[in-house]
């Protein structure tokens, strides 16, 4: 491992530390995220109101120094006000182009689910190409380019289900747990403290790593080894997908390249330079679960998608 690679290894970490000032008790969620920027994917967190999803990204950003946007979703939201779009100007009789938010480094997508698919799928282009097209022209987006969004649970009055193709697009969809008691009660010690959310500064949420530690860092991803045994495992938990008699669709292709990623991140940022069982084992809910399907008998009995994938990982054996 190279002195680079090392210091970016330490300065991502140090970022974990300095979120959880601003946000108790979602460590695995800060990972999640950390392991999503490293592969070069967008992460979608779906929680109750409340759990601090947005809070949680807006630290993140803080934390790193990256230009970052901000778009609330909302039912009345257009795709033009995503993307940007053609703006006439009297003063020269020229139609110029107004860059939306998308272009940024780290678009928080908040609350995605609260406007139609129509707007939904304006951040298809985006997130598979790192462009928009306006007007017939293409324009690349600021590199590197995340898309974080969050979500509530599609129960929620007011939600529409996204795409199964924009689903798609997402490396990891993370479930944003209630806190245990404990971590509950450090909440509310913290805002008897005078924590405010909206003050990220004044918790102490400095920059602590930057553009360059994320590229040192997905260089160092691309030299992680792995052996034919564990490649072998990640393609049988996928197929084993396939034929789960819960699931009426299981994983694609793209979801074992995936879960191929997000365990040579995991790898590295656990100072290895080669991925073990244990490593594909860590990420296989995070990065499957909104690929597969449930059976709508299944469902109806209570079998989620996390127990099956859970029977998943129990059933085929991993290589020793």
């Amino acid at each position: 491992m190279t002195s680079e690679s090392h210091e970016a290894r330490l300065a991502l970490g140090r970022l974990r530390a300095e979120v959880g000032k601003a946000v108790v008790g979602q460590d695995p969620v800060v990972g999640a995220v950390l392991v999503a920027l490293l592969c070069g994917g967008h992460v979608l967190l779906e929680g109750v109101p409340g759990v601090a999803k947005t809070l949680l990204v807006r630290a993140v950003s803080a934390a790193l120094d990256l230009e970052t946007k901000r778009l609330q979703f909302t039912p009345d939201l257009m795709p033009g006000d995503v993307t940007g779009s053609m703006i006439y100007d009297a003063r020269n009789g020229a139609f110029n182009f107004r860059a939306g938010p998308v272009f940024t480094n780290l678009l928080l997508a908040d609350e995605i689910n609260r406007t139609p698919p129509k707007t939904q799928s304006a951040l298809l282009e985006a997130m598979e190409e790192r462009q928009v097209s306006v007007d017939g022209e293409p324009r690349p987006l600021p590199q590197p380019f995340l898309v974080v969004a969050t979500q509530n649970p599609i129960e929620y009055e007011g939600t529409y289900p996204l795409p199964e193709a924009q689903l798609d697009r997402f490396l990891l969809k993370v479930s944003v747990p209630l806190p245990p008691r404990e971590e509950e009660l450090n909440v509310l010690r913290a805002h008897h403290r005078g924590f405010d959310p909206r003050d990220l500064k004044a918790a102490g949420v400095e920059p602590v790593a930057n553009a360059a530690d994320l590229a040192a860092g997905r260089a160092a991803i691309r030299q992680v080894q792995v052996a034919d045994e564990v490649l072998a495992y990640v393609v049988d938990l996928v197929g084993a997908t396939r034929v789960a008699p819960a699931l009426e669709l299981g994983a694609s292709p793209r979801g074992a390249i995936a879960l191929l990623a997000v365990s040579k991140a995991y790898a590295w940022l656990n100072g290895r330079d080669y991925v073990i069982p244990d490593d594909v084992k860590a990420y296989v809910v995070p990065t499957l679960r909104h690929r597969v399907r449930l059976r709508a008998d299944a469902a109806l009995d209570g079998v989620t998608v996390e127990s099956v994938l859970g029977a998943v990982l129990a059933a085929v054996p991993a290589p020793r």
